[in-house]
């Protein structure tokens, strides 16, 4: 059997069914390698779109995601994305065409240290040099990435060792386990009886709780410990406009509970400002390194660690729940309602779209549709998004702060879901990066709706040079005023439509949904910094 063919069939040994590529001379091995597995080859138009979606399709389902890329300059161009899903805590596995390793020091054509590159971005990176070793490396990566905290892995697949025979004629039968991190029943005792202890407790979840079978798990483990969760996967963390005024009750707690949420930024690093003098706080993390961290940045402070696996941490946590030692049930109310606030004032009723009566339109449609998906990317923009529209299921464009992958997500999710109704809303800044891959969408006949809110700048650096160095300073912020993004859309084959008025808005998105393409919807708006509802200056923030 060929490398590439011992590849592409323990993939499919693992379930995995659909690839994002863009194609390259050291992977056409594996590409013709796909037509006998009977794996999908998603055709993108750029590198960084292939990770981007593979991103979101592991957001989607849970599984694996993959991309594949060419050698050097291609895996080059998936870096940025490469971040942003190990920020966003997404298992993804990326596969690169790599030079020959008969070739290895003599100036191969795209010779290149791929592993150097990737090693700080993944949990784990290896180069082949054996092909009788490509099933256990596939086998590795993949239980690599989706074991503990998740997070993308890497594999750099020789050119050579595509093109020979492997000496491997049959795969393995035996799919190895990997057994997550149990914890020490000491610690989880230790644990709960802080919680029962506590009057004002509070979880903080990182980014891999916040989806999924992890998402449904929150809401019993809130029931049964009595205690609010509150998931985190913004940079603007605490002061994310999706948690509304979290921030002013997280100063308020008396027991912090970081579950699997990194101690960082976007916590303010745990500072007595943002926990709260009196605070006791706790880790439990599946990484060693963020509970020396904690251990290094919180001192005293810190009542209890505990080295595991959060989802079996917290099932644990769940079994050996005590009732609390007073009511909690004000408590809990009163962050659900801090969670939900919106305080600022409802725009005065103007010819121009405020971006917050924009997005609260497009959240009474998503109300409306079938199985919606909400996608927010952006900066400022992003935001108001957040903050107005939601949807059982959702991706935003993360901890890393990167913006520019919401078409990609967009397109990967509705592929993992071709029955939902996947929606998109994005700063015209942010549509930029891969308006292009709208050809993808058509080609894959993915019909996604992309609001664009369209404020002719960078907003986010506007604000930041406005706020930081006076309006008559500011430099580089400005989008082109005569940009018709819809039309763009509707020239590579999709549906496109400029909006102007918010009368026009409703009908926009019902006829975007009824062309059954992939859609545009070119939003003229005023640009306003994204909102803030805490109500003092409590909490961290990206910005």
């Amino acid at each position: 059997m060929l490398g590439s063919e011992l590849v592409i069939r323990a993939l499919a040994r693992r379930g995995v069914t659909t690839i994002f590529s863009l194609s390259g001379n050291q992977i056409m091995p594996l590409y013709d390698a796909c037509i006998d597995a009977n794996i999908r080859i998603v055709h993108v138009r750029h590198e960084a779109a292939a990770v981007f979606m593979a991103d979101a399709w592991s957001q989607i389902t849970g599984e694996i995601g993959v991309a594949m890329l060419t050698a050097a300059p291609g895996i080059a161009n998936g870096i940025a994305p490469l971040y942003s899903a190990s920020q966003a805590e997404s298992p993804i596995l990326l596969l690169s065409g790599d030079s020959p390793v008969s070739e290895d020091g003599m100036g191969a054509f795209q010779e290149l240290d791929q592993v150097a590159m990737t090693s700080p971005l993944t949990k784990w990176s290896k180069r082949v040099t054996d092909a009788r070793t490509l099933v256990s490396a596939v086998d590795t990566a993949i239980s690599a990435a989706m074991a503990d905290r998740r997070g993308p892995v890497h594999l750099a697949l020789p050119f050579d060792l595509m093109t020979r025979e492997s000496g491997v004629d049959v795969l393995p039968d035996r799919i190895p386990d990997v057994a997550p991190v149990v914890p020490a029943s000491a610690a989880v005792e230790s644990i709960s009886q802080l919680l029962g202890q506590a009057r004002r407790p509070l979880i903080l979840v990182g980014p891999s709780l916040c989806r999924g079978a992890g998402k449904a798990s929150l809401r019993v483990a809130s029931q049964t410990l009595s205690a609010p969760i509150v998931s985190m996967e913004s940079p603007r963390g605490l002061r994310d406009p999706s948690l509304g005024a979290i921030a002013e009750v997280v100063a308020e707690s008396d027991l912090i509970v970081l579950l699997g949420k990194r101690l960082d930024f976007t916590t303010g690093f745990g500072r007595e400002n943002v926990f709260g003098k009196a605070a006791r706080i706790v880790v439990i993390d599946a990484d060693v390194d963020m509970i020396r961290r904690a251990e290094r940045l919180l001192g005293d402070r810190l009542a209890a660690r505990c080295f595991a696996d959060v989802s079996v941490a917290l099932n644990a946590l769940k079994s050996a729940a005590r009732q609390p030692a007073c009511d909690r049930g004000a408590w809990m109310e009163r962050v659900a309602a801090a969670s939900l606030e919106r305080g600022i004032p409802a725009p005065a009723t103007t010819p121009s779209i405020h971006p917050r009566v924009l997005c609260e339109t497009v959240d009474t449609f998503l109300r409306e549709v079938p199985s919606p998906v909400l996608v927010c990317d952006g900066g400022e923009f992003g935001q108001w998004a957040q903050a107005y529209c939601s949807a059982p299921a959702r991706i935003i464009n993360g901890m890393s702060g990167a913006i520019g992958g919401g078409i990609c997500y967009a397109i990967a999710a509705k592929i993992a879901r071709p029955e939902s109704t996947v929606v998109l809303l994005m700063g015209d800044g942010t549509a930029g990066f891969h308006l292009s891959e709208f050809d993808t969408a058509v080609r894959e006949q993915a019909a996604v709706v992309a609001v664009v809110g369209n404020d002719l700048r960078w907003n986010a650096e506007h604000v930041i040079q406005q706020r930081t160095y006076g309006e008559d300073r500011l430099i580089g912020c400005s989008l082109s005023a005569t940009a018709r993004y819809d039309a763009a859309v509707a020239g590579l084959g999709g549906f496109g439509t400029l909006v102007e008025r918010l009368d026009e808005m409703a009908p926009a998105l019902k006829a975007a949904v009824d062309s059954q393409q992939p859609a545009c919807i070119n939003v003229q708006m005023e640009g306003h910094p994204a909102p803030i509802f805490a109500r003092n200056q409590v909490g961290a923030s990206a910005h």
